[in-house]
């Protein structure tokens, strides 16, 4: 209806147009009724919405084409949880599998016979997380597993949601929410159109993060459409954002996809100087180019659960015949010791992929062809071309490994698993970096060898290769004072900071200079 569309402006006029933004044409609903909206970078689509009470009732219904519901809840205690599945998946909790879109709400109250707002997006599921870590779950979905808020405090619901406003407050003034102070992502009227409140919820990309140890979704991360972080500390620039999103969507771009680990990982400001390469990647390219780098490589992911866990599909939204797929993996496809005490078992069933043998055959168990390092990588591939977008694929960064496996010099080859490494809980071992070239000669992809260009790297800066990777002063960087690694007294010989990621950037610009089939693409590096 088009009398029902504004700007979101003021919260506390817009009260009572309320039922008429939030309500989809559905039967006369009587009694008491929530109303929302379900988002997530766009309206959620024919989603699923579940609304779960103090008593473990549920109700259920399904959203419109613009992500509204409406649902009698007459006899729902509150405080009320509300879920919104994409349709088509139903996957919120196994990490072997891809995960669906899921995202939830708490609504602390209800009042009787009346509509009630109840709008699920990302900020609400941010929320959502923060109480469900307080009640010891590892996540949200944790807390939405258990189907019920027993137990759960009004006053704890609207703690962390009013916690959670300060990263967001200024975005929402600048989208011209004037009662910003005030907003809720629950309650807050809103429509998925595009404006006020939704024009922030747009630009924010949603992920639920991995538990190492149980393999179950951790808590709610968000970042914005540059794939920065989003938290108090460091609150949503919107104008960077939306230029961000303006770009990958625009057909006069060329887009490049980072598919990729923590070597690769855009940081938050708090872990200065830490930085991976595809972070400062676009800066390899002409001003005047009309490059656009999307970062979504995620620390700690493997070539199999980086795309169960959606950071591929987040990209993919954008691409177009012409773009680029980085494909960037191997430090975590090793996790493969199902011996390990800690955490063995969730790595193999969620992150472990197995390399090729000595001979160039794929290894995997019998009737889990999804456990090949290469079928693995082979997704990536496939789906790139499916869209006309350009595969090309990298071995991983070097570690400052020695032969024995331990910080120190020469640096030699070090992303491969033998019998008698680890716990022994291997069932099979192999070369990752081979099985990368054995994967770029299947697929006649551009290869770019970063590993030898690494190791080479590291060997010519014996003397202060600390400058490099991560090593740095805890009092200039207080952060790292609590850290395991990543000091001079305990460098991280696996990531960088600033110099080294622009030292692997230039790597990575060479090695394309470098390949004939994308001279196109080495036209627009400086």
């Amino acid at each position: 209806m088009q009398a029902c569309r504004f700007r979101l402006s003021s919260l506390a006029a817009l009260v009572f147009l309320a039922a008429c933004s939030n309500t989809p044409s559905t039967p006369q609903l009587v009694g008491t009724v929530l109303t929302g909206v379900a988002t997530l970078e766009a309206p959620l689509a024919g989603a699923r919405i579940s609304v779960a009470d103090a008593r473990g009732l549920i109700k259920t219904t399904t959203a419109d084409a613009q992500g509204r519901y409406a649902l009698e809840v007459n006899g729902l205690v509150a405080p009320l949880m509300i879920s919104a599945v994409e349709a088509g998946n139903t996957n919120c909790n196994d990490s072997a599998k891809l995960w669906a879109k899921c995202i939830g709400a708490l609504l602390a109250e209800v009042k009787p016979d009346r509509r009630n707002i109840a709008n699920v997006n990302a900020l609400s599921d941010r929320a959502l997380g923060s109480v469900a870590q307080t009640l010891k779950h590892k996540g949200p979905q944790g807390l939405m597993d258990a189907g019920t808020t027993a137990g759960i405090d009004p006053a704890l619901i609207r703690s962390k949601t009013d916690g959670g406003r300060k990263a967001v407050q200024q975005a929402l003034k600048d989208a011209g929410v004037v009662d910003a102070e005030k907003f809720d992502p629950v309650t807050t009227p809103m429509q998925a159109d595009g404006t006020g409140v939704d024009a922030v919820l747009r630009v924010l990309s949603h992920n639920r993060g991995y538990d190492n140890d149980t393999g179950v979704p951790g808590g709610t991360a968000i970042l914005d459409a540059d794939y920065y972080y989003v938290g108090n500390e460091e609150p949503l620039n919107l104008a960077r954002a939306q230029a961000a999103l303006v770009k990958a969507k625009d057909p006069a771009y060329t887009r490049i996809l980072i598919v990729g680990d923590s070597t690769a990982s855009t940081y938050e400001l708090e872990r200065l100087p830490r930085m991976g390469w595809a972070q400062v990647f676009e800066d390899q390219f002409k001003a005047d180019a009309k490059i656009k780098v999307l970062n979504n490589a995620k620390s700690g992911r493997s070539s199999r659960n980086f795309y169960n866990q959606g950071y591929f599909r987040q990209m993919m939204q954008y691409v177009r015949p012409g773009d680029y797929v980085i494909i960037h993996h191997g430090h975590n496809d090793q996790n493969c010791d199902a011996a390990k005490p800690k955490r063995g078992a969730a790595d193999v069933a969620n992150m472990c992929t197995y390399p090729n043998d000595a001979q160039g055959k794929k290894q995997f168990p019998a009737g889990q062809p999804q456990m090949s390092f290469q079928n693995s990588l082979e997704v990536y591939v496939k789906e790139a071309r499916a869209k006309g977008a350009i595969p090309i694929i990298m071995t991983p960064t070097t570690r400052v490994y020695n032969a024995a496996r331990k910080e120190g010099f020469p640096v030699v080859p070090n992303h491969f698993t033998s019998a008698g490494q680890g716990s022994g809980g291997y069932a099979f071992v192999g070369d990752y970096s081979q099985t990368i070239k054995d994967t770029a000669k299947a697929n006649k992809l551009p290869l770019i060898d970063v590993e030898t260009q690494t190791i080479a790297f590291a060997n010519a800066h014996q003397a202060d290769w600390k400058n490099y990777w991560l090593a740095v002063d805890p009092v200039k960087f207080p952060w790292y004072a609590t850290q395991s690694s990543g000091t001079l007294s305990k460098p991280d010989t696996t990531h960088f900071q600033e110099a080294g990621a622009r030292a692997v950037a230039g790597m990575v610009a060479q090695g394309i200079k470098d390949s004939p089939e994308l001279a196109a693409l080495a036209k627009m590096l400086k």
